[in-house]
């Protein structure tokens, strides 16, 4: 990284940018758990093909991302996984 270069541009070559960018978060109407589901598979099919997949996971871990398919992960996977990796005292 030059030091012109800011720590997320990694988010300028993401494969979630686009038309297709509304796949990883949900929309502002209510979506049923299969519509849910489908929209997140999509998502974590574009993710798997990702260059920067995992700059993006490491993003939305550090910052606690509320929302969203972030380096191939859901919100519930993302806690899950925090916990198993820092579990509670």
């Amino acid at each position: 990284m030059s030091a012109r270069q800011s720590p997320d541009a990694w988010q300028d070559a993401g494969a979630c940018r686009g038309p297709h960018a509304t796949l990883f978060f949900p929309p502002p109407h209510f979506e049923r758990k299969v519509e849910r589901l489908a929209r997140e598979r999509q998502a974590k099919r574009i993710c798997g093909e990702c260059l920067v997949k995992d700059e993006c996971l490491e993003y939305a871990l550090a910052v606690g991302e509320p929302h969203g398919v972030w380096g191939g992960m859901n919100e519930n996977e993302r806690r899950d996984l925090t916990e198993f990796l820092l579990p509670a005292s």
